[in-house]
């Protein structure tokens, strides 16, 4: 069984890292085959998300953000709205509370958050329109998760090398613990999945990211 650990006392060098043109057909393949049929599968189940929102906190359900992907670009990413309106322009009044590590901002019980919100994050059900996202090229099935550009500003170059690849709905670092792991960990965790990413190793993430949105205890 892959260890995810194995390297963690260590960097993990890139250098070996191998383009296989094969495996990549196949993840772009599997990217475009997974999120069309379940895009349109899922779309009356989307249709009652969107509802439960507006009526737990009227305004636009879905929530659009810059995030940075492959090679340093931004991208508008897509999730349903967790989070009163004005979400962002409180956020600089809540920075004393970070509970993350590094670049990054968490804290458990965050104000911003709706009722149902909390639901949609819990079972990670606010990220399924980034389905569009993969359909479209920007992010993948399986990848690093996409930083925001405040967050890549303050990265040093050897955390950029987790941008080599697209972004991910799910990954490494989100099925060893997600919330409850820290920054660096993150980034080791991502850096390995770049080393050692193989089709195998990404319908591994996926099994466990859907076993997760029924059982997870470490998102928020």
């Amino acid at each position: 069984m892959f260890d995810p650990y194995y390297l963690l006392k260590e960097k993990v060098e890139l250098d070996s890292v191998k383009r296989n043109f094969l495996q990549t057909f196949l993840k772009r393949f599997i990217d475009i085959l997974f999120s069309s049929v379940s895009l349109i599968t899922l779309l009356p189940f989307f249709l009652i998300i969107a509802a439960c929102i507006f009526v737990d906190s009227p305004g636009p359900v879905i929530f659009s953000q810059y995030r940075i992907g492959k090679d340093g670009r931004p991208f508008k990413m897509y999730k349903f709205r967790s989070m009163v309106l004005n979400a962002e322009s409180l956020l600089s009044s809540l920075q004393e509370k970070n509970e993350a590590s590094g670049p990054m901002f968490k804290i458990k019980d965050d104000p911003r958050i709706t009722k149902f919100g909390k639901f949609i994050r819990r079972t990670s059900i606010d990220e399924l329109p980034q389905l569009w996202n993969v359909l479209k090229g920007e992010m993948s099935l399986v990848g690093p998760r996409p930083a925001l550009p405040s967050e890549v500003n303050q990265y040093t170059k050897y955390q950029k090398y987790r941008l080599i690849v697209k972004p991910g709905c799910s990954g490494l670092w989100q099925v060893c613990g997600r919330s409850q792991v820290g920054f660096e960990t993150m980034i080791y965790l991502d850096l390995i999945y770049i080393k050692e990413q193989s089709i195998f190793l990404d319908f591994i993430i996926i099994f466990k990211t859907i076993k997760q949105m029924f059982c997870s205890k470490t998102a928020y």
